[in-house]
């Protein structure tokens, strides 16, 4: 699949037809819903070291590129798409998931909308580069999809947690502790490791220690080892490894331009295999589970249910209808809903 596609991958740019959805054909192909050839199960472990290694790689990776002082000279749509937007999509998402699945309790509803919150440039990436776009509105697309993984990230482990107490003979609030725990514990793990890391980096080039080679290496070994401290000291390695990113990115002083290379390359062979796998082990369960109800609650995710909250958040803004739809429109789920659907499935005991 790799091969075919790197063989036309150059005709295809700038079409509709994109890497990812090309892979989740493929891997659907090859899967239970069409030869198949690939016996790949959600929860087969390899599955999800792959998705762990991913998600860490690509919240440390993106974070780090996130320019803080161009998010505060540009802050005020992604600023409104964030703080009010995201929150109203959520809110919103849990609303419809509770009218149109019954059977569902309140957090189980509210932990659906949580995942399929997040947003992913990357699909669309065709229209972010495309220069009939105006600036303004391409950066406010890539600032809220660069953000708002990693704001969504602890939202989905504390529902999940209160969901899934639901469940298990531990009591609501030891779940709540727990998932609290991990929303504070993470992010300051994640500001030392970001902060002493660029600094470590930073003096061993400046004194001619570290190697050109190497020091990509170094970071990306940084991005994991944020993630295991936290873990250590009880915090979430996601969160932390979002925030060590995006500290890291702000305050080295050498341009860390390996770990952008990588993230274009190895990192974009990481990602697609994670939308095939999807395509082979996740599209087939979905398909079969498929009804009118479940079309209906995807069709509103991705229209109504982002559109209208980003629409609210943008009142007063001075942007014309127009924008408003299409800022609300682009809110295709990717990468990071894919990552963060594998992790409930593993760590949580929700049926």
């Amino acid at each position: 699949g790799l091969l075919l596609y790197s063989l036309v991958s150059g005709r295809l740019q700038g079409t509709a037809i994109s890497a990812p959805l090309v892979f989740i054909v493929f891997g659907f192909a090859i899967g239970s819903g069409g030869l198949d050839v690939a016996d790949i199960h959600p929860e087969h472990s390899a599955i999800h070291f792959v998705a762990e290694f991913t998600l860490i790689l690509v919240l440390f990776a993106d974070a780090s590129r996130i320019d803080l002082g161009r998010v505060r000279r540009d802050h005020n749509l992604p600023s409104r798409m964030l703080i009010i937007g995201l929150p109203l999509t959520m809110v919103c998402g849990a609303v419809v998931a509770a009218y149109l699945f019954p059977t569902f309790s309140l957090w189980e509803a509210a932990l659906l909308a949580a995942l399929l919150a997040p947003t992913d440039a990357a699909l669309g990436q065709s229209v972010v580069s495309d220069k009939a776009v105006p600036v303004r509105i391409r950066q406010a697309i890539n600032i809220e999809s660069g953000l708002n993984d990693g704001i969504a990230l602890p939202v989905v482990f504390l529902i999940a947690a209160l969901a899934g107490s639901e469940h298990l003979a531990m009591p609501a609030s030891e779940w709540l502790k727990f998932g609290l725990l991990q929303v504070l514990l993470g992010p300051l793990a994640g500001v030392a490791m970001g902060y002493i890391g660029a600094r470590a980096i930073d003096g061993a080039i400046e004194r001619g220690w570290a190697g050109p080679a190497f020091q990509g290496i170094g970071i990306l070994s940084l991005a994991v080892f944020t993630y295991v401290a936290a873990e250590l000291i009880g915090g979430n390695g996601f969160i932390a490894a979002f925030i060590g990113g995006m500290v890291f990115g702000n305050s080295i002083r050498h341009p860390c331009t390996f770990l952008f290379e990588f993230m274009e390359s190895e990192g974009q062979l990481f990602m697609l295999i994670t939308f095939l796998v999807f395509g082979a082990a996740l599209l087939p369960e979905g398909i079969e589970a498929l009804n009118a109800m479940n079309l209906l609650y995807a069709v509103l995710s991705l229209t109504l249910v982002r559109m209208v909250p980003i629409a609210i958040s943008l009142l007063g803004s001075g942007v014309r209808l127009p924008t408003q739809l299409f800022l609300g429109w682009f809110g295709p789920r990717g990468l990071a809903s894919i990552l963060f659907v594998l992790l409930i499935l593993e760590e949580s005991e929700l049926p």
